[in-house]
Protein backbone atom coordinates (compact mmCIF):
# COMPACT_ATOMS: atom_id res chain seq x y z
CA UNK A 1 0.00 0.00 0.00
CA UNK A 2 1.45 3.56 -1.55
CA UNK A 3 2.13 6.08 1.69
CA UNK A 4 0.41 9.47 1.30
CA UNK A 5 2.47 11.85 1.19
CA UNK A 6 3.10 14.57 3.16
CA UNK A 7 1.81 18.13 1.88
CA UNK A 8 2.11 22.11 3.55
CA UNK A 9 -0.76 23.98 2.33
CA UNK A 10 -1.99 27.38 2.69
CA UNK A 11 -5.28 28.33 2.83
CA UNK A 12 -6.75 32.28 3.88
CA UNK A 13 -9.70 32.78 5.15
CA UNK A 14 -10.02 36.83 5.45
CA UNK A 15 -7.65 39.16 4.23
CA UNK A 16 -7.00 37.74 0.53
CA UNK A 17 -9.03 40.07 -1.83
CA UNK A 18 -9.58 42.86 0.45
CA UNK A 19 -7.83 44.35 3.29
CA UNK A 20 -8.99 43.62 6.98
CA UNK A 21 -10.04 40.41 8.57
CA UNK A 22 -6.67 38.52 8.08
CA UNK A 23 -6.62 35.02 8.90
CA UNK A 24 -4.40 32.50 7.47
CA UNK A 25 -4.04 28.79 7.71
CA UNK A 26 -0.87 26.52 7.17
CA UNK A 27 -1.33 23.24 7.48
CA UNK A 28 0.89 20.08 6.95
CA UNK A 29 0.68 16.51 6.05
CA UNK A 30 -1.25 13.70 4.13
CA UNK A 31 -4.72 15.10 2.76
CA UNK A 32 -7.49 14.37 5.48
CA UNK A 33 -5.03 13.92 8.49
CA UNK A 34 -2.83 17.69 8.60
CA UNK A 35 -1.79 19.47 11.29
CA UNK A 36 -2.79 22.86 11.02
CA UNK A 37 -1.79 26.55 12.54
CA UNK A 38 -3.79 29.99 12.15
CA UNK A 39 -1.54 32.97 11.34
CA UNK A 40 -3.44 36.07 12.47
CA UNK A 41 -7.19 36.36 13.44
CA UNK A 42 -8.65 39.61 12.71
CA UNK A 43 -12.00 41.50 12.13
CA UNK A 44 -13.06 43.72 9.41
CA UNK A 45 -15.19 47.18 10.33
CA UNK A 46 -18.86 47.32 8.71
CA UNK A 47 -19.79 50.64 6.82
CA UNK A 48 -23.41 52.35 6.40
CA UNK A 49 -24.61 49.70 3.80
CA UNK A 50 -24.86 47.19 6.94
CA UNK A 51 -27.06 48.65 8.84
CA UNK A 52 -26.60 47.46 12.70
CA UNK A 53 -23.49 45.93 12.34
CA UNK A 54 -20.09 47.72 13.64
CA UNK A 55 -17.99 44.15 13.59
CA UNK A 56 -17.17 41.71 10.50
CA UNK A 57 -15.84 37.86 11.62
CA UNK A 58 -14.78 35.60 9.22
CA UNK A 59 -16.27 32.74 8.88
CA UNK A 60 -14.03 29.40 10.47
CA UNK A 61 -16.33 26.54 9.84
CA UNK A 62 -13.66 24.55 8.37
CA UNK A 63 -10.82 25.44 10.90
CA UNK A 64 -13.45 24.56 13.75
CA UNK A 65 -14.10 21.37 12.22
CA UNK A 66 -10.51 20.45 12.41
CA UNK A 67 -10.10 21.95 15.61
CA UNK A 68 -8.44 18.47 17.29
CA UNK A 69 -5.94 18.80 14.55
CA UNK A 70 -5.13 22.73 15.39
CA UNK A 71 -2.02 23.44 17.38
CA UNK A 72 -2.02 27.35 17.88
CA UNK A 73 -2.70 30.31 16.74
CA UNK A 74 -0.09 32.88 16.24
CA UNK A 75 -0.03 36.31 16.28
CA UNK A 76 2.04 38.80 13.26
CA UNK A 77 1.00 42.17 15.43
CA UNK A 78 -1.80 43.60 17.76
CA UNK A 79 -3.98 45.80 14.91
CA UNK A 80 -7.68 45.02 15.09
CA UNK A 81 -7.90 43.44 11.55
CA UNK A 82 -5.08 40.66 13.07
CA UNK A 83 -5.85 39.96 16.71
CA UNK A 84 -9.60 41.47 17.00
CA UNK A 85 -11.39 38.56 16.36
CA UNK A 86 -10.05 36.45 19.19
CA UNK A 87 -12.55 37.60 21.96
CA UNK A 88 -15.30 36.74 19.74
CA UNK A 89 -14.56 33.73 17.99
CA UNK A 90 -11.28 31.74 20.23
CA UNK A 91 -13.91 30.15 21.97
CA UNK A 92 -14.79 28.12 18.72
CA UNK A 93 -11.51 27.21 18.63
CA UNK A 94 -9.30 26.75 22.16
CA UNK A 95 -5.74 26.93 21.00
CA UNK A 96 -3.16 28.65 22.95
CA UNK A 97 -2.30 32.05 20.98
CA UNK A 98 1.11 32.73 20.53
CA UNK A 99 2.17 36.70 20.85
CA UNK A 100 5.44 38.41 21.29
CA UNK A 101 5.42 40.42 24.61
CA UNK A 102 3.80 43.71 23.59
CA UNK A 103 0.94 41.73 21.53
CA UNK A 104 0.25 39.62 24.24
CA UNK A 105 -0.54 42.44 26.55
CA UNK A 106 -2.23 44.15 24.78
CA UNK A 107 -4.61 41.22 23.90
CA UNK A 108 -4.92 40.76 27.68
CA UNK A 109 -6.06 44.06 28.25
CA UNK A 110 -8.66 43.30 25.59
CA UNK A 111 -9.92 40.34 27.02
CA UNK A 112 -10.12 42.32 30.84
CA UNK A 113 -11.72 45.41 29.38
CA UNK A 114 -14.17 42.94 27.43
CA UNK A 115 -17.43 41.99 29.55
CA UNK A 116 -17.34 37.73 29.86
CA UNK A 117 -14.62 37.25 27.22
CA UNK A 118 -12.72 33.85 27.34
CA UNK A 119 -9.67 32.83 29.39
CA UNK A 120 -7.78 32.73 26.29
CA UNK A 121 -3.96 31.00 26.91
CA UNK A 122 -1.69 33.26 25.91
CA UNK A 123 2.20 32.39 25.37
CA UNK A 124 4.58 34.87 25.10
CA UNK A 125 7.33 34.50 22.58
CA UNK A 126 10.19 36.60 22.76
CA UNK A 127 11.52 38.76 20.15
CA UNK A 128 13.36 36.94 17.72
CA UNK A 129 12.25 33.52 19.76
CA UNK A 130 10.91 30.51 17.93
CA UNK A 131 8.18 27.90 19.00
CA UNK A 132 8.13 24.13 17.96
CA UNK A 133 4.96 22.49 17.24
CA UNK A 134 4.03 19.39 16.28
CA UNK A 135 5.81 19.63 12.10
CA UNK A 136 6.43 22.68 12.23
CA UNK A 137 9.11 25.17 13.76
CA UNK A 138 7.86 28.91 13.76
CA UNK A 139 10.72 31.55 13.80
CA UNK A 140 9.51 35.43 15.24
CA UNK A 141 11.09 37.81 12.65
CA UNK A 142 11.49 41.47 13.83
CA UNK A 143 9.73 43.67 11.42
CA UNK A 144 8.91 47.77 11.45
CA UNK A 145 5.10 48.53 11.13
CA UNK A 146 3.08 51.11 12.66
CA UNK A 147 2.61 49.46 15.81
CA UNK A 148 5.37 47.77 18.27
CA UNK A 149 6.66 44.99 17.42
CA UNK A 150 5.46 43.70 13.99
CA UNK A 151 6.73 40.06 13.65
CA UNK A 152 7.28 38.18 9.87
CA UNK A 153 6.98 34.47 10.79
CA UNK A 154 9.04 32.23 9.06
CA UNK A 155 7.07 28.63 9.12
CA UNK A 156 9.69 25.76 8.55
CA UNK A 157 8.61 22.09 7.88
CA UNK A 158 9.83 19.23 6.38
CA UNK A 159 8.64 20.15 2.64
CA UNK A 160 10.44 23.79 2.56
CA UNK A 161 9.81 26.98 4.19
CA UNK A 162 7.27 30.07 3.90
CA UNK A 163 7.64 33.30 5.18
CA UNK A 164 4.42 35.01 6.30
CA UNK A 165 5.24 38.67 5.87
CA UNK A 166 2.53 40.22 7.85
CA UNK A 167 1.91 43.80 7.65
CA UNK A 168 5.37 45.78 7.27
CA UNK A 169 7.88 48.63 5.94
CA UNK A 170 11.09 49.21 6.04
CA UNK A 171 11.48 51.84 8.16
CA UNK A 172 15.52 53.02 9.20
CA UNK A 173 14.29 55.39 11.68
CA UNK A 174 10.96 53.50 13.40
CA UNK A 175 12.17 55.41 16.90
CA UNK A 176 11.00 52.87 18.91
CA UNK A 177 11.62 48.42 18.84
CA UNK A 178 14.52 46.36 17.98
CA UNK A 179 13.82 47.53 14.06
CA UNK A 180 13.92 45.46 10.74
CA UNK A 181 16.38 42.46 11.11
CA UNK A 182 17.55 42.13 7.67
CA UNK A 183 20.05 39.66 8.70
CA UNK A 184 17.29 37.21 9.39
CA UNK A 185 15.73 37.64 6.54
CA UNK A 186 19.14 37.23 4.40
CA UNK A 187 19.57 34.09 6.01
CA UNK A 188 16.66 32.41 4.94
CA UNK A 189 17.28 33.81 1.64
CA UNK A 190 20.42 31.53 1.55
CA UNK A 191 18.87 28.45 2.92
CA UNK A 192 16.12 28.57 0.32
CA UNK A 193 12.93 30.26 0.83
CA UNK A 194 10.07 28.15 -0.83
CA UNK A 195 7.61 30.78 -0.86
CA UNK A 196 6.08 34.32 0.65
CA UNK A 197 3.07 35.10 1.90
CA UNK A 198 3.11 39.10 1.62
CA UNK A 199 1.62 42.74 1.70
CA UNK A 200 0.83 44.38 -0.94
CA UNK A 201 -1.29 46.72 0.47
CA UNK A 202 0.87 49.53 -1.36
CA UNK A 203 1.89 47.65 -4.56
CA UNK A 204 0.53 50.41 -6.64
CA UNK A 205 3.18 53.25 -5.06
CA UNK A 206 6.61 53.98 -6.51
CA UNK A 207 9.66 54.69 -3.50
CA UNK A 208 10.25 53.94 -0.35
CA UNK A 209 8.27 55.11 2.61
CA UNK A 210 9.14 58.03 4.90
CA UNK A 211 10.31 57.04 8.55
CA UNK A 212 8.74 58.03 12.01
CA UNK A 213 11.70 59.71 12.64
CA UNK A 214 10.49 62.51 9.94
CA UNK A 215 7.79 62.66 11.02
CA UNK A 216 8.64 63.15 14.57
CA UNK A 217 10.08 66.48 13.29
CA UNK A 218 7.57 67.63 11.53
CA UNK A 219 5.34 67.39 14.60
CA UNK A 220 7.80 68.99 16.99
CA UNK A 221 8.09 71.67 14.37
CA UNK A 222 4.09 72.43 13.94
CA UNK A 223 2.87 71.71 17.87
CA UNK A 224 6.80 74.03 18.57
CA UNK A 225 4.85 76.77 16.57
CA UNK A 226 1.06 76.72 17.52
CA UNK A 227 0.14 79.72 19.71
CA UNK A 228 -2.81 78.47 20.67
CA UNK A 229 -4.57 74.89 21.73
CA UNK A 230 -3.40 71.67 20.01
CA UNK A 231 -4.92 68.45 18.97
CA UNK A 232 -3.24 65.47 17.88
CA UNK A 233 -5.65 62.81 16.39
CA UNK A 234 -4.01 59.45 15.28
CA UNK A 235 -3.87 55.71 15.25
CA UNK A 236 -4.26 54.84 18.92
CA UNK A 237 -2.14 51.65 18.35
CA UNK A 238 0.91 53.86 16.65
CA UNK A 239 2.96 54.14 20.07
CA UNK A 240 5.86 55.67 18.02
CA UNK A 241 3.83 58.70 16.88
CA UNK A 242 2.05 58.67 20.31
CA UNK A 243 5.59 59.15 21.53
CA UNK A 244 6.57 61.87 19.61
CA UNK A 245 3.48 63.72 20.12
CA UNK A 246 3.94 63.60 23.72
CA UNK A 247 7.46 64.77 23.85
CA UNK A 248 7.29 67.28 21.10
CA UNK A 249 4.50 68.71 23.27
CA UNK A 250 6.74 68.60 26.63
CA UNK A 251 9.93 70.24 24.53
CA UNK A 252 7.31 73.31 23.58
CA UNK A 253 6.67 73.54 27.24
CA UNK A 254 2.82 71.88 26.44
CA UNK A 255 0.87 69.23 29.02
CA UNK A 256 -0.51 66.49 27.32
CA UNK A 257 -3.77 65.51 28.05
CA UNK A 258 -5.35 61.62 26.87
CA UNK A 259 -9.18 61.70 25.76
CA UNK A 260 -10.55 58.14 24.27
CA UNK A 261 -10.26 54.90 25.93
CA UNK A 262 -7.95 53.13 23.32
CA UNK A 263 -5.47 56.04 24.00
CA UNK A 264 -5.59 55.09 27.63
CA UNK A 265 -5.51 51.62 27.00
CA UNK A 266 -2.60 52.11 23.94
CA UNK A 267 -0.32 54.44 26.70
CA UNK A 268 -0.83 51.59 29.53
CA UNK A 269 0.47 48.98 27.62
CA UNK A 270 2.93 50.98 26.05
CA UNK A 271 4.46 52.34 29.77
CA UNK A 272 3.99 48.28 30.78
CA UNK A 273 6.08 47.02 28.02
CA UNK A 274 8.85 49.70 28.21
CA UNK A 275 8.25 51.64 24.46
CA UNK A 276 6.99 54.32 26.28
CA UNK A 277 9.20 54.30 29.74
CA UNK A 278 10.89 57.76 28.96
CA UNK A 279 7.84 60.07 28.31
CA UNK A 280 6.80 62.77 31.46
CA UNK A 281 3.39 62.62 33.73
CA UNK A 282 0.32 62.82 31.61
CA UNK A 283 -2.43 65.40 32.85
CA UNK A 284 -5.71 64.48 34.24
CA UNK A 285 -8.67 65.14 31.90
CA UNK A 286 -10.02 67.26 34.41
CA UNK A 287 -7.36 70.36 34.31
CA UNK A 288 -7.93 70.96 31.43
CA UNK A 289 -9.85 74.11 31.83
CA UNK A 290 -7.31 75.44 34.07
CA UNK A 291 -4.66 75.26 31.45
CA UNK A 292 -3.81 78.23 29.31
CA UNK A 293 -4.28 77.64 25.76
CA UNK A 294 -0.72 77.47 24.90
CA UNK A 295 0.40 74.98 27.10
CA UNK A 296 -2.00 72.44 26.77
CA UNK A 297 -2.06 69.39 23.73
CA UNK A 298 -4.77 66.95 23.46
CA UNK A 299 -4.01 63.55 22.47
CA UNK A 300 -7.25 62.06 20.93
CA UNK A 301 -9.04 59.15 19.44
CA UNK A 302 -11.22 59.87 15.99
CA UNK A 303 -9.06 60.16 13.49
CA UNK A 304 -11.44 58.24 11.34
CA UNK A 305 -14.34 60.10 11.87
CA UNK A 306 -16.17 57.44 14.39
CA UNK A 307 -19.23 58.76 16.04
CA UNK A 308 -18.53 57.97 19.19
CA UNK A 309 -14.66 58.88 19.48
CA UNK A 310 -13.20 61.70 22.10
CA UNK A 311 -12.71 63.55 17.81
CA UNK A 312 -16.23 63.58 17.17
CA UNK A 313 -17.74 64.62 21.13
CA UNK A 314 -15.67 67.55 20.57
CA UNK A 315 -16.36 68.71 17.35
CA UNK A 316 -20.02 68.32 18.77
CA UNK A 317 -19.15 70.25 21.68
CA UNK A 318 -19.85 67.70 23.74
CA UNK A 319 -17.58 66.64 25.39
CA UNK A 320 -17.78 66.62 28.95
CA UNK A 321 -14.18 68.10 29.51
CA UNK A 322 -12.74 69.29 26.46
CA UNK A 323 -13.73 72.63 24.23
CA UNK A 324 -12.09 74.04 21.28
CA UNK A 325 -12.16 77.30 20.33
CA UNK A 326 -11.63 79.19 17.38
CA UNK A 327 -7.83 79.63 16.53
CA UNK A 328 -6.76 76.17 17.91
CA UNK A 329 -5.43 73.42 15.95
CA UNK A 330 -6.09 69.92 14.75
CA UNK A 331 -3.44 67.73 13.51
CA UNK A 332 -4.76 64.83 11.51
CA UNK A 333 -1.69 62.22 12.39
CA UNK A 334 -3.38 59.53 10.21
CA UNK A 335 -4.45 58.14 6.82
CA UNK A 336 -8.08 57.69 5.93
CA UNK A 337 -9.08 54.21 5.60
CA UNK A 338 -10.82 53.69 2.33
CA UNK A 339 -14.58 53.73 3.30
CA UNK A 340 -14.53 56.23 6.00
CA UNK A 341 -13.77 59.13 3.99
CA UNK A 342 -17.41 60.66 4.24
CA UNK A 343 -17.17 60.29 8.28
CA UNK A 344 -13.66 61.67 7.92
CA UNK A 345 -14.91 64.95 5.74
CA UNK A 346 -17.78 65.76 7.98
CA UNK A 347 -15.65 65.78 11.02
CA UNK A 348 -13.31 68.27 9.16
CA UNK A 349 -15.97 69.81 8.15
CA UNK A 350 -17.52 70.34 11.72
CA UNK A 351 -14.14 71.59 13.02
CA UNK A 352 -13.41 74.36 10.67
CA UNK A 353 -17.38 75.62 10.76
CA UNK A 354 -16.22 76.09 14.67
CA UNK A 355 -13.19 77.76 13.87
CA UNK A 356 -10.66 75.33 14.25
CA UNK A 357 -7.88 74.58 11.96
CA UNK A 358 -7.51 71.47 10.36
CA UNK A 359 -3.87 69.75 9.27
CA UNK A 360 -3.44 66.48 7.02
CA UNK A 361 -0.76 64.81 5.50
CA UNK A 362 -2.03 66.73 2.69
CA UNK A 363 -0.53 70.15 4.67
CA UNK A 364 2.77 68.50 5.89
CA UNK A 365 4.33 65.30 6.35
CA UNK A 366 1.83 64.65 9.57
CA UNK A 367 1.89 60.86 8.74
CA UNK A 368 3.37 57.61 6.97
CA UNK A 369 2.08 54.71 6.04
CA UNK A 370 3.31 51.28 7.72
CA UNK A 371 3.17 49.27 4.66
CA UNK A 372 5.80 48.66 1.97
CA UNK A 373 5.99 50.21 -1.33
CA UNK A 374 7.46 48.88 -4.68
CA UNK A 375 11.14 50.22 -3.77
CA UNK A 376 10.57 48.10 -0.60
CA UNK A 377 9.17 45.30 -1.76
CA UNK A 378 11.84 44.88 -4.38
CA UNK A 379 14.84 45.02 -1.42
CA UNK A 380 12.34 42.46 0.58
CA UNK A 381 12.55 40.02 -2.52
CA UNK A 382 15.85 40.30 -3.01
CA UNK A 383 16.70 39.15 0.30
CA UNK A 384 14.39 36.07 1.06
CA UNK A 385 14.60 35.01 -2.84
CA UNK A 386 11.41 33.25 -2.51
CA UNK A 387 10.49 30.64 -5.36
CA UNK A 388 6.80 31.60 -5.05
CA UNK A 389 4.90 34.62 -4.30
CA UNK A 390 1.33 34.48 -2.65
CA UNK A 391 -0.02 38.26 -2.13
CA UNK A 392 -2.12 38.61 0.27
CA UNK A 393 -3.50 41.75 2.14
CA UNK A 394 -5.35 43.48 -0.66
CA UNK A 395 -8.08 43.59 -3.28
CA UNK A 396 -8.27 41.63 -6.39
CA UNK A 397 -6.65 44.78 -8.32
CA UNK A 398 -3.48 44.54 -5.51
CA UNK A 399 -3.22 40.93 -5.74
CA UNK A 400 -2.94 40.88 -9.58
CA UNK A 401 -0.31 44.05 -9.42
CA UNK A 402 1.67 42.14 -7.10
CA UNK A 403 2.32 39.22 -8.51
CA UNK A 404 2.99 40.84 -11.97
CA UNK A 405 5.57 43.02 -10.06
CA UNK A 406 6.92 39.65 -8.38
CA UNK A 407 7.47 38.43 -11.61
CA UNK A 408 9.32 40.95 -13.06
CA UNK A 409 11.75 40.81 -10.03
CA UNK A 410 12.35 37.40 -10.89
CA UNK A 411 10.21 35.13 -8.97
CA UNK A 412 9.77 31.91 -10.55
CA UNK A 413 5.88 31.39 -9.57
CA UNK A 414 3.38 33.43 -8.17
CA UNK A 415 -0.14 32.28 -7.35
CA UNK A 416 -3.42 34.36 -6.68
CA UNK A 417 -5.56 32.93 -4.06
CA UNK A 418 -8.12 34.81 -2.45
CA UNK A 419 -10.48 33.61 0.49
CA UNK A 420 -11.57 29.77 1.04
CA UNK A 421 -8.65 28.40 -1.80
CA UNK A 422 -6.23 25.85 -0.92
CA UNK A 423 -2.80 26.18 -2.74
CA UNK A 424 -0.34 23.42 -1.92
CA UNK A 425 2.76 24.85 -1.45
CA UNK A 426 5.09 21.76 -1.75
CA UNK A 427 5.70 19.43 -2.58
CA UNK A 428 5.96 20.26 -6.50
CA UNK A 429 4.32 23.97 -8.31
CA UNK A 430 2.09 25.36 -6.50
CA UNK A 431 -1.68 24.02 -7.26
CA UNK A 432 -5.00 24.76 -6.17
CA UNK A 433 -5.92 21.78 -4.31
CA UNK A 434 -9.30 22.67 -2.54
CA UNK A 435 -11.98 25.11 -1.74
CA UNK A 436 -13.34 25.51 1.63
CA UNK A 437 -15.86 27.28 2.97
CA UNK A 438 -15.16 30.96 3.82
CA UNK A 439 -17.18 34.39 4.04
CA UNK A 440 -18.31 37.05 6.74
CA UNK A 441 -19.64 36.65 10.09
CA UNK A 442 -21.72 39.48 11.60
CA UNK A 443 -21.52 41.04 15.26
CA UNK A 444 -25.14 41.72 15.64
CA UNK A 445 -25.16 43.37 19.44
CA UNK A 446 -24.33 39.96 21.51
CA UNK A 447 -24.70 37.51 18.79
CA UNK A 448 -23.19 36.88 15.51
CA UNK A 449 -25.22 35.97 12.26
CA UNK A 450 -24.13 35.01 8.75
CA UNK A 451 -23.80 37.43 5.97
CA UNK A 452 -26.89 36.16 4.75
CA UNK A 453 -29.13 36.25 7.40
CA UNK A 454 -32.52 37.87 6.51
CA UNK A 455 -32.78 39.96 8.96
CA UNK A 456 -29.73 42.07 7.27
CA UNK A 457 -31.84 42.58 4.04
CA UNK A 458 -34.68 43.58 6.23
CA UNK A 459 -32.68 46.27 7.65
CA UNK A 460 -31.26 47.23 4.42
CA UNK A 461 -35.21 47.38 3.23
CA UNK A 462 -36.34 49.27 6.81
CA UNK A 463 -33.39 52.30 6.08
CA UNK A 464 -34.13 52.69 2.36
CA UNK A 465 -37.83 52.65 2.37
CA UNK A 466 -39.62 52.61 6.05
CA UNK A 467 -41.70 50.47 7.29
CA UNK A 468 -45.86 50.24 7.88
CA UNK A 469 -47.69 48.11 10.74
CA UNK A 470 -51.12 47.59 10.42
CA UNK A 471 -53.54 46.15 13.15
CA UNK A 472 -56.92 44.93 12.20
CA UNK A 473 -59.64 43.32 14.44
CA UNK A 474 -62.29 40.95 13.04
CA UNK A 475 -65.06 39.13 14.21
CA UNK A 476 -65.51 35.45 13.10
CA UNK A 477 -68.12 36.79 11.00
CA UNK A 478 -65.92 38.68 8.91
CA UNK A 479 -67.02 41.90 10.01
CA UNK A 480 -64.52 45.05 11.16
CA UNK A 481 -64.82 45.57 14.88
CA UNK A 482 -62.92 48.81 15.12
CA UNK A 483 -61.04 50.83 13.37
CA UNK A 484 -57.76 50.03 11.60
CA UNK A 485 -54.72 50.95 13.18
CA UNK A 486 -51.36 52.03 11.59
CA UNK A 487 -48.40 53.13 12.42
CA UNK A 488 -45.91 54.23 9.77
CA UNK A 489 -41.72 54.54 10.39
CA UNK A 490 -39.69 56.12 8.09
CA UNK A 491 -41.74 57.80 5.60
CA UNK A 492 -42.29 61.30 4.75
CA UNK A 493 -45.25 62.93 6.51
CA UNK A 494 -46.37 64.69 3.32
CA UNK A 495 -45.92 63.47 -0.35
CA UNK A 496 -46.41 66.43 -1.83
CA UNK A 497 -49.58 69.03 -3.28
CA UNK A 498 -51.51 68.35 -0.14
CA UNK A 499 -51.08 64.16 -0.30
CA UNK A 500 -50.36 62.58 2.78
CA UNK A 501 -49.00 58.85 3.42
CA UNK A 502 -51.60 58.27 6.20
CA UNK A 503 -54.41 59.36 4.21
CA UNK A 504 -53.14 56.90 1.45
CA UNK A 505 -52.45 54.21 4.10
CA UNK A 506 -56.17 54.27 5.28
CA UNK A 507 -57.64 54.65 1.54
CA UNK A 508 -55.56 51.67 0.90
CA UNK A 509 -57.28 49.29 3.57
CA UNK A 510 -60.75 50.57 3.29
CA UNK A 511 -60.69 50.16 -0.50
CA UNK A 512 -59.30 46.74 -0.31
CA UNK A 513 -61.75 45.55 2.51
CA UNK A 514 -65.06 46.80 0.88
CA UNK A 515 -63.67 45.32 -2.89
CA UNK A 516 -62.68 41.82 -0.90
CA UNK A 517 -65.50 39.18 -0.70
CA UNK A 518 -66.62 38.99 2.69
CA UNK A 519 -66.01 34.73 3.14
CA UNK A 520 -62.37 36.01 2.02
CA UNK A 521 -62.31 38.38 5.13
CA UNK A 522 -62.40 35.82 7.41
CA UNK A 523 -60.01 34.52 6.46
CA UNK A 524 -56.81 35.89 8.91
CA UNK A 525 -53.90 34.93 6.11
CA UNK A 526 -56.01 36.18 3.14
CA UNK A 527 -57.19 39.13 4.48
CA UNK A 528 -53.91 40.00 5.74
CA UNK A 529 -52.26 39.69 2.21
CA UNK A 530 -55.02 41.53 0.33
CA UNK A 531 -54.18 44.70 2.85
CA UNK A 532 -50.87 44.03 2.77
CA UNK A 533 -50.57 44.34 -1.02
CA UNK A 534 -53.07 47.08 -1.45
CA UNK A 535 -51.30 49.32 1.04
CA UNK A 536 -47.80 48.79 -0.69
CA UNK A 537 -48.93 49.46 -4.30
CA UNK A 538 -51.00 52.72 -3.17
CA UNK A 539 -48.05 53.94 -1.70
CA UNK A 540 -45.77 52.46 -3.93
CA UNK A 541 -48.10 54.62 -6.74
CA UNK A 542 -48.10 57.77 -4.99
CA UNK A 543 -44.02 58.09 -3.40
CA UNK A 544 -42.51 55.85 -5.88
CA UNK A 545 -40.88 53.40 -3.47
CA UNK A 546 -42.22 49.87 -1.92
CA UNK A 547 -42.06 50.26 1.19
CA UNK A 548 -42.01 46.75 3.89
CA UNK A 549 -45.44 46.48 5.29
CA UNK A 550 -47.42 44.37 8.22
CA UNK A 551 -50.41 43.48 9.05
CA UNK A 552 -51.47 41.58 11.68
CA UNK A 553 -55.21 40.51 12.08
CA UNK A 554 -56.74 39.43 15.70
CA UNK A 555 -60.29 37.72 15.37
CA UNK A 556 -62.61 38.32 18.54
CA UNK A 557 -66.05 36.83 19.33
Amino acid sequence: MATRKNELVFCPLGGAGEIGMNLGLYGFGPKGSRKWIIVDLGVAFADATIPGIDVILPDIRFIEEERDNLLGIFLTHAHEDHYGAIVDLWPRLQAPVYATPFSAALLRAKLVDEPGAPEVPIKDVPLGGTVELGPFTIDFVSLTHSIPEPNGLIINTSEGSVFHTGDWKIDSDPLIGEGFNQKMLEALGKRGCRAIICDSTNVFREGVSPTEGEVATVLERLIGDATKRVGVTSFASNVARLRAAILAADKAGRKTILAGRSMFRMIGVGVETGYLADIPPLTPVDQFASLPRDKVMILMTGSQGESRAALARIARDNHPDIRFAPGDQIIFSSRTIPGNEKAVSGLQNALVRNGINILTDADDLVHVSGHPRRGELSQMYGWVKPELAIPVHGESRHLHEHARFAKSLGVPETQIVHNGDMVRLAPGPATLVDEVPAGRIYRDGRIHINEGDDALGERRKLSYAGMIAISLVISAKGEMKTDPDAVIYGIPDELGDGIYIEDIVFDAIDTTWRTLPRPRRKDPDTLAKAIRGGVRSAVSNAWGKKTICEVMVSIVS
